[in-house]
């Protein structure tokens, strides 16, 4: 009955949790594999959503609640000190059993909607190239999944690649350092102008909203010090004006935004690490809506993660590529525009390349 799952957690602990530097997720992932009510536990995740993810994100929001349980020592995010040994798995059985209503119930309200906002710093060069396709139109910004929508405020923080190449604003709270690998340099001209912002989200978060907030910092992981310094930084800034976030079907308002953005402006949908959540019938559908939207506007699509829906083989395990599609009269082209971490950590900008036509691969591709 369990064996998928076991696999699934398994490779996210070897390979995920490894390659992430997450010691801790690693060995909370063996416990996961050896214990049956914690794989039973697992399964109460709603589909689609990434069980790992999920599960130890719901652990990490309730034992901020419970800072003397014996399982905090671990957490660095909490003030634990200790490193992982023989008694950490032990300490996550205990808690998840004296905990599982409350963790049930955050699996069957919550979504894995991790707002990782150096993300932005691989991002940039894509909507740059957007801009300058669009002949320097500013930018109609529309992000499936936003979560609270720190990245549609990118325009707002400043990017620091090293090689004495930096961008943006450098007087932002929010500092976005990216290691830069290979020989290609990020453009640094003037950040693209946006024009508007808008995110469609299952379930929206709100800045202003301390227990969105909880979550969103429930969602990085423990030992990640500086991603969580990052996130408090860009709260404050997206606090003072934060982007409309609407709940909804991405099928039903999708169209609405895209009719309703300023002519004089490039129409940019961006999906960072959502549509992995989507089913394949919802991918197929999302590809025929932009297709057949396109007819009324040329539209552009900017994609990380996921790069199977681009019609672009996935990237190296532990790395993701970010696509940019251009998408005219009912026919897309793409266009690798960088590899990345999936942290946004560093970023390997490519070559430019002719655009390739837009053709669908198979939803296995995804998982090889």
């Amino acid at each position: 009955m369990h064996e998928q799952r076991i696999a699934y957690f398994r490779n996210f602990g070897e390979v995920e949790a490894v390659a992430s530097g997450s010691p801790l997720y690693r060995e909370l992932c063996r416990t996961v594999i050896g214990s049956t009510a914690l794989l039973n536990l697992a399964f109460e995740t709603r589909h689609s959503q990434p069980e790992a993810n999920l599960l130890f994100a719901a652990v990490h929001y309730l034992l901020e609640l419970h800072p003397d349980h014996g399982l905090a020592d671990y957490y660095k995010s909490l003030g634990g000190t200790k490193s992982v040994d023989s008694g950490t798995g032990r300490a996550f059985e205990h808690f998840c059993s004296e905990q599982s209503a409350a963790i049930v119930q955050l699996l069957h309200e919550r979504l894995v909607q991790t707002n990782e906002v150096r993300r932005s710093a691989c991002l940039l060069p894509a909507f740059i190239e957007v801009s300058q396709d669009a002949a320097g139109l500013p930018l109609s910004l529309i992000e499936i999944g936003p979560s609270a929508g720190l990245n549609l405020m990118f325009d707002r923080y400043g990017y620091d690649y090293g090689h004495g190449v930096k961008a943006g604003d450098g007087a932002s709270p929010v500092r976005l350092e990216c290691e830069l690998r290979g020989g290609m340099l990020p453009p640094v001209g003037a950040i693209p102008p946006v024009a508007s912002r808008h995110g469609i989200d299952l379930n929206p978060l709100d800045v202003r909203n301390q227990d969105d907030v909880r979550w969103l910092r429930a969602l990085i992981w423990p030992e990640h010090d500086d991603r969580r310094a990052l996130l408090d930084a860009a709260v404050g800034v997206v606090r003072a004006e934060p982007p409309e976030l609407l709940g909804g079907d991405v099928f039903e308002l999708l169209p609405r935004l895209v009719r309703g953005a300023a002519a004089a402006s490039a129409v940019c949908i961006v999906a960072t690490f959502v549509l992995n959540q989507f089913s394949e019938q919802m991918r197929a559908r999302l590809r025929e809506q932009v297709l057949a939207l396109s007819f009324e506007r040329d539209l552009w699509l900017v994609v990380m993660g996921y790069s199977t829906f681009t019609g672009v083989e996935p990237a190296p395990v532990g790395d993701v590529h970010v696509v940019l599609v251009r998408i005219r009269a009912g026919a897309g082209e793409t266009r690798v525009i960088a590899d990345a971490n999936p942290h946004g950590r560093w970023l390997r900008l490519r070559e430019r390349e002719d655009w390739a036509p837009w053709v669908a691969l198979s939803a296995t591709a995804a998982f090889r």
